[in-house]
């Protein structure tokens, strides 16, 4: 486990990246132009940000960005 420190600052635009990033991806996934596998990969990517934002997210913000169903499969 890794621990870091940040001020208010950085508290916010950390924040500030994380919501850009998700709004981004959630974007990207719903592309159809996009193939399927890149779909998958973003959308393993948003789990792990998505889960490195809820720690530190209110709720009300949170639900904004919660996905519902599961991370679509990869054709094999």
């Amino acid at each position: 486990m890794l621990g870091m420190l940040f001020n208010e600052k950085e508290c916010k635009e950390l924040d500030y990246v994380l919501r850009k990033e998700l709004d981004e991806m959630l974007l990207d996934m719903s592309d159809t132009r996009l193939d399927q596998d890149i779909r998958y990969a973003i959308a393993l990517r948003y789990k792990t940000i998505f889960r490195m934002y809820a720690r530190f997210a209110p709720a009300k913000e949170l639900s904004k960005y919660a996905r519902r169903g599961r991370v679509p499969q990869s054709k094999q």
